[in-house]
């Protein structure tokens, strides 16, 4: 090879490196824009952004925190993410325990914290290379957000339908009512639709999801205090 060919080589690639590095950390900036700017104002989910490129409906209304019931709250954690006040971000105990499945990972193992991540950032479908940048940028999340706002973002961004976001949205679409009015069972039919939200009708709830809401009632009797780092001040459990 002659030696001016090795040298046009030798450039080539150094513009390549040079060109993915800018790419990466304009990514990066990006994205630490997005954590910032997301921690204080209503959060569109990218399904969101994609519906609105496509002129398809959107019905998504945006509530604080403590406009949404407790009651869905901890329906939420129960059903989803039940160590979501213990970890930072990424539940390594369960994500440990579906790696070790012998038969294979047979569910997921995304915290609200990685569900939000994905909501906020990446597209939705399963696969390898999603999973593990949600790891990441949920870590992000939980260092640079407070545990009430990602719950409180979760809960504005989660599908609960098709061109149904958020829980107010879900609410006034299911029962007729605000989100800071919904009951417990109301919440827990809420919360074990969130799997499937497309083929679960709350309002009009199958013995399966019936079946479902009551193992999420279940379970917010078995987390108590486990969950106040979520709920707003002065609805904490006290057991």
């Amino acid at each position: 090879m002659a030696a001016g060919e090795r040298t046009a080589r030798r450039g080539f690639f150094a513009r390549l490196i040079r060109w993915i590095s800018r790419l990466v950390l304009g990514l990066l900036i990006v994205l630490g824009l997005g954590l910032l700017l997301y921690r204080f104002i209503p959060a569109p989910s990218t399904l969101m952004i994609a519906r609105w490129l496509t002129l398809q409906p959107v019905e998504r209304q945006w509530v604080p925190l403590d406009q949404i019931s407790s009651a869905l709250i901890r329906s939420v954690i129960a059903a989803e993410d039940q160590r979501f006040c213990a970890h930072s971000g990424v539940d390594w105990i369960e994500l440990n325990t579906v790696l070790d499945d012998e038969d294979g990972p047979s569910r997921g193992a995304s915290t609200l914290t990685m569900q939000t991540a994905k909501n906020l950032f990446l597209w939705p479908g399963r696969s390898y290379i999603r999973k593990a940048l949600e790891i990441p940028l949920a870590l992000a999340i939980d260092l640079a957000w407070p545990k009430q706002r990602v719950i409180e973002v979760y809960l504005n961004v989660a599908e609960w339908g098709d061109g149904l976001f958020g829980a107010e949205a879900a609410a006034q679409h299911y029962f007729k009512k605000s989100a800071a009015g919904l009951t417990g069972s109301e919440a827990s039919r809420l919360a074990a639709a969130l799997p499937n939200p497309s083929a679960r009708d709350p309002g009009r709830p199958s013995r399966s999801l019936q079946a479902g809401a009551a193992r999420v009632q279940r379970r917010v009797g078995q987390l108590g205090a486990l969950a106040n780092c979520a709920v707003p001040e002065g609805e904490e459990d006290m057991d």
